[in-house]
């Protein structure tokens, strides 16, 4: 795999050494959130996405779960998502929740995870591995190459966002996903439907879908929820 520019951190990872890209808050401290790459890889979107939390006052940590690739192309993003095992890339995500619990900027016994897509799905799989260190859990348009995990272990508040158009994860997919939530975990999610397609939050626009009205709702939500279950 070849390295990625945008990587500056490593941190250990079951046994091995995965990497990421992570961005201070000015205040030099805050919470800790992690944000799970696309299926593209850890692109200058997600670093972007990563700087925007900061800006906001988070420790924000994106984790390159691809180990370096990055790709525009559909295909080649989808073989890469499929080659992509579910338990490494959550041996990762564990990872980097040490990392980040363990780091000096960080503040509060939990964080936060926001994700994309495949992220999106990963999101959901990192708040029921972890349990109470998730203290906020946020899937953009999430979606998973196989079935989830049980949910008996996630306690973290859930903020979904979700695209009526998307045939990815469409609306139907989507409520039974929450109602299967709620019945393993007792926690009700609050998974939000918007008028727009799969990936409508990247101005990229590689699938053409990028709504901005749609996007600053999300992320505005995103926020204020963040602030409120992490400080």
């Amino acid at each position: 795999m070849p390295d990625n520019p945008l990587q500056n951190v490593s941190f250990p990872s079951g046994g091995r050494t995965a990497h990421g890209y992570l961005a201070l808050p000015e205040s030099g401290s805050g919470p800790g959130v992690i944000v799970i790459q696309e299926w593209w890889g850890l692109t200058s979107h997600i670093a972007e996405v990563t700087d925007r939390l900061a800006a906001e006052g988070f420790v924000a940590l994106a984790p390159d779960l691809y180990g370096g690739a990055t790709t525009h192309d559909a295909d080649e993003a989808g073989k890469l998502m499929q080659d992509l095992p579910v338990e490494q890339a959550a041996t990762d995500l564990a990872g980097a929740v040490d990392f980040l619990l363990g780091h000096d900027a960080v503040v509060g016994e939990k964080v936060g995870a926001v994700g994309f897509c495949m992220g999106g799905g990963f999101v959901l799989v990192l708040a029921a591995q972890q349990g109470d260190r998730i203290g906020a859990a946020v899937p953009f348009y999430g979606v998973l190459g196989e079935d989830y995990p049980s949910f008996a272990n996630l306690s973290a508040p859930l903020l979904g966002h979700f695209g009526e158009e998307d045939e990815m994860a469409p609306p139907d997919a989507v409520e039974e996903l929450a109602e299967r939530i709620e019945a393993e975990s007792g926690v009700t999610p609050d998974f939000r439907i918007y008028p727009s397609d799969h990936a409508f939050f990247n101005d990229e626009n590689h699938l053409g879908t990028y709504d901005p009205e749609q996007a600053l709702k999300a992320w505005s939500a995103t926020r204020d929820f963040l602030r409120k279950h992490l400080g």
